[in-house]
């Protein structure tokens, strides 16, 4: 079932002066509004002496509170823009595609970009779609002059991004929300099962939740929400992936690519590389962890295990250099060590509380993909290759040693899994297109329209 906005029965406003009632509207409750917001205000006293302490001691953080409480200050203000919101890296690069696509399908529309992190900002900025910038504290406090300078036409939430402020502010003041790409697991389910006033009152202004699978429709409507406000429009990492290499002709048929590792995921792979090496020497391999901010913890490991290792960023300076192990250091470019690779290992499926990590992006450029067997967090996607059988689960860590190997000792068998793989993520593209449908719904719902 992939349905829209209008096939789910949003009703459409019948002038461009009149506003149409709230859909799926619960009552307003001021009470729970102003309980929020005297806690959340509360917090940000008792957290004021250390911000302060830590602004004294830290560049970084003081250019990064600067950035998140005026940033929205550095552009002209918009007129009626659509204003996407999305957390962090993964979520911003969907909202990037999205955007491509809908700048293109609405040009004479303004498009926004928010963030809630420093890292999904700085791939936002290097893709220089939009106007961009970071989310201020979820208080009416920053709200609200966020909100009389920008006076955006609709707000469109990218997965799980539910800011009781944020949504509160839109909602009072009459701007429609949609949620894209919407996602929400059991566990989260079961989370809000046991707060559903806390629920309904933060989706209360939420005119659509466009879900990515079957699954998540379901749990959403479990949590009391009307049917007609619910709908599956698929998932969009599956139009943001890069269009797969030549699994014939790669760059470097000796590369094996590990991306989005976690703690704990080196130790495991490098214990792999190491029973590897004496038989396959003139293998390469790529380490990409998932934060930036454990490079120097991963160099070290590799540094320990006597491997030669080089940081990306220090490449451009040895020319023809081949290093036994390429340190990924910089954001934005691992999907390029995937098009080059000749197999993927995806971190973040080992351990339970990580619940895996991206598979779609090496899925796409054709090559198999290795993960642990922990992917909660990407129950569809693991679905969708391992039934492809591009997907190569690892049910222990001792398994990598022996998939690696068994990868290497069949490169026609390899080639072919890695197509089976591109060609099921290829199978499930659209989502995007359905989603702009929703969104040119949703802004009939505009203020002054």
């Amino acid at each position: 079932m992939k349905k829209g906005f209008e096939a789910h029965g949003t009703r459409q406003a019948n002038s461009r002066t009149e506003r149409p009632d709230r859909i799926g509207q619960v009552g307003y409750n001021p009470a729970m509004d102003i309980l929020y917001h005297t806690i959340i205000t509360t917090a940000m006293l008792l957290a004021a002496p250390f911000f302060l302490i830590r602004a004294l001691f830290s560049g970084t953080f003081r250019r990064e509170m600067k950035e998140r409480l005026v940033g929205w200050r550095s552009f002209p203000p918009p007129e009626d823009p659509v204003w996407v919101h999305a957390a962090s890296v993964g979520e911003v690069k969907l909202a990037l595609t999205l955007i491509k696509q809908l700048q293109h399908a609405m040009p004479e529309r303004t498009v926004l970009l928010s963030t809630f992190t420093p890292t999904g900002l700085t791939v936002a900025r290097k893709a220089n779609l939009c106007p961009t910038f970071i989310l201020p504290p979820d208080s009416p406090l920053f709200l609200n002059p966020l909100m009389d300078r920008i006076q955006p036409a609709l707000l469109v939430l990218i997965e799980a991004e539910l800011w009781p402020g944020l949504l509160r502010t839109c909602h009072q003041q009459g701007i429609p929300m949609v949620l894209l790409n919407g996602r929400m697991s059991e566990g989260s389910m079961i989370r809000y099962q046991k707060l559903h006033p806390l629920f309904s009152w933060i989706a209360e202004g939420v005119h659509f939740f466009a879900m990515r699978t079957e699954a998540d429709a379901r749990r959403v409507k479990k949590l009391g929400l009307a049917e007609c406000r619910i709908g599956v429009t698929g998932n969009m990492k599956y139009d943001a992936t890069v269009p797969p290499h030549s699994n014939g002709d790669r760059p470097n048929p000796g590369l094996i690519v590990c991306g989005s590792t976690r703690p704990g995921d080196e130790e495991i792979l490098l214990s792999a590389i190491a029973r590897l090496q004496p038989d396959y020497p003139s293998i390469r391999y790529v380490i990409a962890p998932r934060h930036m901010d454990r490079i120097d913890e991963v160099e070290a490991m590799i540094q320990a295990c006597g491997f030669e290792c080089v940081r990306h960023s220090l490449m451009k300076e040895k020319r023809n250099f081949s290093p036994f192990i390429i340190l990924v250091d910089q954001l934005g470019v691992l999907t390029d060590y995937y098009s080059m690779g000749r197999a993927a290992f995806v971190g973040g499926g080992f351990r339970s509380e990580f619940g895996g990590q991206n598979i779609l992006e090496p899925a796409l450029c054709g090559i198999p993909v290795m993960y642990g067997s922990h992917m909660q967090n990407f129950e569809e996607e693991s679905a969708l290759l391992e039934e492809s059988g591009g997907g190569l689960v690892l049910n222990t860590p001792d398994d990598l040693y022996p998939m690696l190997k068994f990868l290497l000792d069949n490169p026609e068998e390899s080639q072919q899994l890695g197509r089976q793989a591109a060609s099921a993520v290829i199978a499930e593209r659209g989502a995007i297109d359905r989603n702009i449908k929703i969104i040119r719904e949703a802004l009939k719902f505009a203020p002054g329209l």
